[in-house]
């Protein structure tokens, strides 16, 4: 009789895998049409199924779209135009990837299409617009704006950028009377009064704009941007202390900008301060490698004070950049020149000379290196143009030192000013457009945040120091069953490219077309939980898990699929809660799983890593603490357990702990440990 029960449980199993399995080929396998799958199966009518297809595929795409991997997410909104072209949603989500993706073409036009399907969006005008904006469309951002605030006019966002629009088209007049329309219904809005000083500055109004500037600061005097824009205004006026302070306040608060430490060299350099400036010079290097201003002034920083030849090496990095800039040449041929190779100098000065043959001092240099290198012939044509030149009163004078006052504008290419410092032609204000689609698609991004559960994966872990150094014997074991691909313990979701999820997509569709085939019960089972991994590789959570819970109701003691199911439901729980749904019940099933699975293997690292992360995020620090120090018992190099055990101190205020934790995080190769540990030493 238990016989009998057993098969006859086992037969109803096969069923409901081979049922499931037709609801996961309908969504990811295209070669076969709705109907077939659902007339086989006997659901529900093939337009609810069609419907409950695409509202899948749209919502696997906004979850790869959370974890910011914004290629995979593309193939999911491309099935599901594919499969409903009149829906608005996958051409808006579709955008936003792009968007992300910096194609700016590709994002308005898919905007467009969307658009086409439902007018009344208010967020797709939105994202048409700074779409537009990045390609310096501000005409037609400012019309999609206009359209969108008649759906919406309480929406300040919507008002703020159409007024940098109308900035940016010099549309002065229209901005000002926004901007007093922005700060009649809101009144605190300290980033109008930054707009209205830009203006003021660009119709040369600097006490206007002082004004405004001080008002914003009033409201709000946290604003870096606030601080660096009144230190510009010091600047033009060479009031070179007060600019200092207020580029002081501004790095305080924005300590990642580049602009600021440039500016602040130069007012310290006009102070005589040139250690200090070089230090800001440095540090804007360290933000911004590429950073043009930076490379040239430190160049002639360096020069000034002797150190010859890491100022050639700037210079050389400046003509990397700008081939053709003569200004910088000229400099590395006098430094050439004074640390003896006279056969470069020559090669600059000549370039320079070519372009400008009436320019003294580089053929007074020139003919001293022709000499030097015996090379009369050479060195007395020089000096007889140059001769010539006094004789008919073309007055030359000596080439001044280089002196702290003296400054020339970027595109000012007067040979005779190739040593004086460089700045931009324009030091406008800088200003954030409103948006929610760059880089934070539903504001993701925190500041301190726990490092994500250990789960199944078809790729290894990696990073500058390891690959997948997380080990564990039953998918040791499970691997060696199996005999398929390798499967790894990676807590970093694989990003996939174009190429990479096609042949994640074949694969899972060629596991499919397996599972009918196949007659081995065990084997149907062991390809669910496959298939069940590569879900979870392109982040189809949803399938992943149903295929887990299948695997499970033959196989109630496998760990491998506990592990994964959890894994699974918290990446959806993450993902829910940024929508502002309510996971607690959720949170409580992954508990479960992980206990479960613990109840197995009480002493299991990575699951006790994981349910210390779920206590992480639940705010029970000290439930997580407990579990990420009995995982460093078991395994006493897991990184992500010190970094996740260090915040969980941090967030109960124990500073020292949190420090320690998080410092031997970053010796063992997480990095942003030490960003961490920086702000809390403070």
């Amino acid at each position: 009789m238990r016989v009998i029960v057993k098969e006859e449980r086992r037969h109803w199993a096969v069923r409901l895998v081979l049922l499931v399995c037709a609801l996961q080929l309908a969504v990811f396998d295209v070669r076969f049409s709705l109907h077939s799958q659902f007339t086989v199966f006997n659901f529900q009518s093939s337009a609810c199924k069609a419907q409950y297809k695409v509202d899948r595929l749209i919502t696997i795409g906004r979850s790869a779209l959370y974890y910011e991997d914004y290629v995979l997410s593309m193939q999911y909104f491309n099935q599901a135009i594919i499969a409903k072209p009149y829906l608005y949603e996958p051409w808006f989500f579709r955008g936003v990837a792009k968007y992300n993706l910096d194609d700016f073409a590709g994002a308005e036009a898919d905007c467009s299409e969307a658009l086409h399907r439902n007018p009344y969006v208010v967020g797709i005008y939105e994202l048409r617009g700074i779409s537009r904006i990045q390609q310096k469309k501000y005409k037609e951002a400012i019309s999609d704006y206009t359209t969108a605030l008649k759906y919406d006019p309480m929406n300040r966002g919507l008002w703020h950028n159409r007024v940098l629009c109308h900035m940016r088209d010099s549309d002065f007049a229209v901005a000002q009377s926004e901007l007093d329309t922005i700060l009649t219904r809101w009144k605190r809005y300290a980033p109008a009064y930054m707009m209205k000083a830009d203006i003021y500055m660009q119709q040369q109004d600097t006490t206007a704009a002082i004004e405004a500037i001080d008002k914003s600061l009033e409201l709000d005097p946290y604003d870096g941007q606030a601080w660096s824009a009144r230190s510009i205004i010091s600047l033009t006026r060479s009031e070179w202390t007060e600019a200092e302070g207020y580029l002081d306040k501004a790095i305080h608060l924005l300590p990642k900008h580049a602009g600021n430490y440039i500016n602040r060299a130069l007012a310290r350099y006009n102070q005589s301060k040139l250690r200090g400036a070089m230090a800001d010079y440095d540090k804007a290097l360290d933000l911004e490698p590429n950073n043009f201003l930076g490379h040239y002034n430190r160049g002639l920083l360096r020069s000034q004070v002797g150190d010859d030849n890491r100022a050639i090496t700037d210079f050389d990095f400046v003509l990397k950049i700008e081939p053709d800039n003569l200004m910088a040449l000229f400099n590395r041929a006098v430094l050439l020149d004074k640390t003896g190779d006279l056969k470069g100098a020559i090669r600059d000065y000549s370039k320079v000379i070519s372009e400008y043959p009436n320019f003294w001092t580089g053929l007074e240099f020139r003919a001293s290196c022709y000499r030097r290198l015996g090379m009369t012939k050479q060195a007395e044509k020089d000096e007889f143009t140059v001769y010539k030149a006094r004789l008919e009163k073309h007055l030359y004078g000596k080439q001044p030192r280089l002196n702290k006052r003296q400054m020339r504008k970027r595109s000012d290419e007067d040979p005779e000013k190739y040593n004086q410092l460089v700045v931009e032609d324009e030091q406008g204000l800088e200003h954030e457009y409103q948006s929610d689609y760059r880089g934070h698609v539903q504001n993701r991004k925190v500041e301190m945040g726990f490092l994500p559960m250990f789960a199944l994966s078809l790729q290894p872990m990696q990073n500058e120091l390891r690959k997948n150094v997380v080990a564990d014997r039953h998918i040791e074991a499970l691997n060696q069953r199996l005999h398929a691909r390798t499967i790894y313990i990676n807590n970093v979701l694989p990003s996939q490219d174009e190429e990479q999820s096609k042949r994640y997509f074949d694969y899972i569709g060629a596991l499919g077309d397996s599972i009918s085939t196949l007659r081995d019960f065990q084997r149907i089972l062991d390809v669910l939980l496959m298939r069940a991994v590569a879900y979870a590789d392109i982040e189809n959570f949803e399938g992943a898990i149903e295929d887990l819970s299948t695997y499970l109701m033959e196989d109630a003691e496998s760990l491998p699929a506990l592990w994964l199911r959890a894994a699974c439901q918290s990446r959806i729980n993450e993902f829910q809660a940024a929508q502002g749904i309510n996971v607690t019940l959720k949170n409580e099933n992954v508990l479960a799983d992980l206990n479960h699975a613990l109840a197995i293997d009480p002493d299991n690292a990575c699951l006790l890593y994981n349910r210390g992360t779920l206590y992480a995020q639940k705010q029970e620090y000290a439930k997580a603490i407990e579990d990420f120090t009995r995982a460093l018992k078991g395994e006493p190099s897991m990184a992500e357990a010190y970094f996740n055990r260090g915040l969980c101190a941090l967030y109960r205020q124990q500073t020292e702990a949190g420090i320690a934790d998080l410092s031997k995080a970053g010796e063992l190769g997480i990095y942003t440990a030490y960003s961490i540990i920086k702000k809390y030493r403070k």
